[in-house]
């Protein structure tokens, strides 16, 4: 039997909680993790139980420690994320997870970057490039030769189409669709339920059908 790794989770809010339970599922298939529990930087969260975890502490204890690990971070706001990642990677003994539920469906033809979150139910065909520390939560579709660049969040029930490139640290809102082809640049948010059918080359807000800058 093949030995565990120690992993944290960073943030110990409600998606924490899921990405733990997406630890158990790995863990049914094939024991790989020992979810130590969590890690967060809210002071009033430490010394308590979080989905049966518990919360360690902040990332500073990820300083002091002295055997190795793994840690994965479950913030759904990219840019908070991003700064998180920063203030850890260059920590020794961290290493980062990628975390994949059993249930996803894909090919063999895919590239994903380290930290990167996968939740249950999503599909992803061929020849995608998934970046670093992205999160694709529950229930997605990404096409064919689409590109998700570093710290993108994907939110539930999203549809990506074929040939579609998303811009880092952009957030993608609940139930929202991509057409074919186009282009988001980095630092976008595109709220639930919109239709992007225009490439989107400025920074910002963008909601509805067909999305519009806000």
């Amino acid at each position: 039997m093949k030995e565990l790794k120690d992993l944290y989770i960073i943030g110990a809010g409600g998606f924490g909680r899921e990405v733990a339970w997406l630890v158990e599922r790995i863990n049914e298939k094939e024991p790989t993790w020992n979810l130590k529990g969590f890690i967060d930087d809210n002071a009033s969260t430490h010394g308590t139980m979080q989905g049966g975890y518990p919360v360690v502490g902040g990332c500073e204890c990820l300083k002091e420690s002295v055997d190795e690990c793994w840690v994965v971070c479950a913030v759904g706001s990219s840019i908070v994320r991003k700064k998180i990642i920063d203030k850890i990677k260059n920590i020794t003994k961290v290493n980062f997870a990628t975390l994949i539920d059993p249930s996803v469906i894909c090919s063999s033809r895919i590239n994903i970057g380290e930290g990167t979150i996968i939740c249950a139910g999503t599909i992803l065909t061929v020849d995608i490039a998934i970046g670093e520390h992205v999160i694709i939560n529950l229930d997605c579709t990404v096409g064919h030769d689409a590109i998700l660049k570093d710290y993108v969040t994907i939110y539930p029930s999203v549809n990506v189409s074929g040939c579609v490139s998303v811009g880092e640290c952009t957030e993608l809102g609940t139930g929202m669709q991509i057409i074919q082809g186009k282009r988001i640049c980095e630092k976008v948010i595109v709220g639930a339920g919109s239709v992007v059918v225009k490439d989107i080359s400025e920074e910002g807000t963008y909601v509805g059908v067909p999305v519009r800058r806000i």
